[in-house]
């Protein structure tokens, strides 16, 4: 986007405003929001409107009991106030992102002046692709603009076939977008070893194609969270209640073998903190990870865990955290999360490069206070996990062909 001259042009961008909101609809985490506003604020230095783009939650799973979509709940009119402070311009609203309103809206924008388009995710034509629907997101601009790394593994009409709408250099990555690829290329493809991968989270389901990908390129691979008691069970052990993937059973004795034979030093939590209920309040004691009796479930990683995973984190180079260690939620099993976050910020002080990877992770590197004591926090869960996987995103793909 660096390269391109926005004087008097209209410039749609696609961007990821899906944030959490609370019930009065006001907005809880802000960090998608302020990561995109040094995009935004090129384009208006440069003499352009911006157009933004954007989904928020999943209004087509979600809809009212007379089958329509739930505007009050999904309309991003609610981040208009908090958008206009951070802008520091005042943001016009579209109330639809398709059609006469948001095309002769987008026609009337004057340089330096910024329009938000209604949820995209309002229209079932977004997921789906429609190339009618891309086409009328198009008119709205005169150059395309992807900043929403979080979206870009979706083949979503705004997020991919509109591109196919502009010319080559009438389209490009946002700075966010940018900075998403060449921090995740870092960790891929030039790592100051020793490399470690900390992956937590509740399923192995969904990073086993990172796990195995990760047995050939780190030293050290650390597992937490839910996904540990499958590999936990698969060992033998016994994890009473414990989340498990039975499925997966022989993949995580298949990826604890790959890791042995190229020598990567595989951590699984030796001790945990048990509870007789998922609940904040429950009954809870630490006991050696495999042998954890009925009727009693794995909510966190235990004291020796937590030691012999902070000791490895702090003689690293280079640290990819994808996923909580427990339930951090519960304030009673957030000590392991918590712990691994102050190790991975101790070691980034010391002249590591950490990257977060998106979800949870940097929800529970927000709770830590600890933000600004890492490299990179990525903003996309899903697109980070899958670009690290090694798949080529439709988002990045549509870009650069």
């Amino acid at each position: 986007m660096k390269n391109f001259d926005y004087n008097n042009k209209r410039v749609l961008m696609r961007v990821d405003f899906n944030v959490p909101l609370n019930d009065q609809h006001q907005i809880t985490d802000d960090t998608r929001i302020k990561k995109a506003v040094p995009t935004i604020k090129t384009v208006l230095a440069g003499g352009g409107a911006v157009i933004l783009m954007s989904h928020l939650g999943r209004p087509q799973k979600k809809l009212k009991s007379d089958g329509s979509v739930n505007v009050e709940k999904f309309t991003l009119r609610h981040i208009v106030p908090h958008l206009s402070k951070l802008l520091g311009v005042e943001v016009q609203f579209a109330s639809n992102c398709f059609g006469a309103e948001a095309k002769s809206k987008s026609f009337l924008l004057n340089p330096g002046q910024v329009l938000l388009l209604e949820n995209t995710r309002f229209h079932k034509e977004e997921a789906a692709g429609e190339e009618i629907f891309a086409a009328g997101l198009s008119q709205c601009g005169d150059i395309y603009i992807n900043d929403a790394f979080g979206t870009a593994h979706r083949a979503h009409a705004s997020t991919t076939v509109v591109a196919g709408h502009f010319k080559a250099d009438e389209k490009g990555f946002g700075l966010l977008m940018q900075s998403e690829i060449e921090n995740a290329e870092k960790v891929l493809n030039s790592p100051t070893r020793p490399l470690t991968a900390i992956l937590g989270g509740a399923k192995v389901s969904d990073k086993i194609k990172l796990l195995d990908r990760l047995t050939e390129t780190c030293q050290n691979i650390i597992v937490g969270g839910g996904m540990a008691y499958t590999f936990a069970k698969a060992k033998g052990g016994t994890i009473g209640n414990s989340l498990c993937e039975d499925d997966y059973l022989d993949l995580a004795k298949e990826i604890l073998q790959k890791a042995k034979d190229n020598g990567v030093d595989f951590y699984l939590p030796t001790d945990t903190v048990i509870a007789d209920d998922f609940s904040n309040d429950a009954n809870r004691k630490v006991v050696p990870t495999g042998e954890i009796p009925d009727g009693w479930e794995g909510l966190d990683i235990g004291p020796e865990t937590i030691k012999a995973f902070s000791d490895v984190i702090k003689k690293s180079s280079t640290i990819l955290w994808n996923g909580p260690l427990g339930v951090f939620e519960f304030d009673n099993f957030a000590f392991g999360t918590e712990s691994t976050a102050k190790a991975v910020a101790a070691a980034t002080q010391k002249g590591a490069y950490s990257l977060i990877g998106g979800g949870d992770s940097v929800s529970a590197i927000n709770k830590a206070g600890l933000s600004d004591q890492v490299s990179f926090i990525s903003t996309g869960g899903g697109a980070m996990l899958e670009y690290l996987e090694g798949k080529t995103l439709p988002g990045i793909k549509a870009i650069t062909g």
